[in-house]
């Protein structure tokens, strides 16, 4: 009986992680492209840079420190690649609610509105 190679080897998910950075980085910029959205040129340029790196090298950063081991883009480079969609799409970037206003507390013991 021959034994087959395990279907999800570290090779494999390393190709597999490369080729899902390199379509998320062409669907970014078809997105803006298609949308009329003006990408910036450090946009334009990060998109560029950051796929030629993955082609070539199969990962777009050196340090191991900023990123999982298997993944083709660093923790940063993936929040700026959906930042640069969400942009493409139209959505609001940031992610975060606004913060509420602060409003000033009434004094301890007084109530405002205690009627006796």
């Amino acid at each position: 009986m021959k034994r087959t190679p395990p279907a999800n080897s570290a090779k494999d998910r390393r190709k597999q992680a490369s080729r899902s950075a390199l379509n998320a980085l062409k669907r970014a910029r078809r997105a803006a492209e298609r949308a009329g959205v003006a990408l910036s040129d450090w946009e334009g340029e990060f998109l560029g840079s950051v796929s030629q790196r993955v082609a070539a090298y199969g990962r777009a950063f050196a340090d191991p420190e900023k990123g999982a081991p298997g993944e083709a883009l660093s923790a940063r480079q993936g929040v700026k690649l959906k930042e640069i969609t969400a942009k493409a799409k139209g959505e609001r970037s940031g992610g975060k609610a606004p913060k509420a206003k602060l409003r000033r507390r009434a004094p301890l013991g007084k109530s405002r509105n205690r009627s006796r």
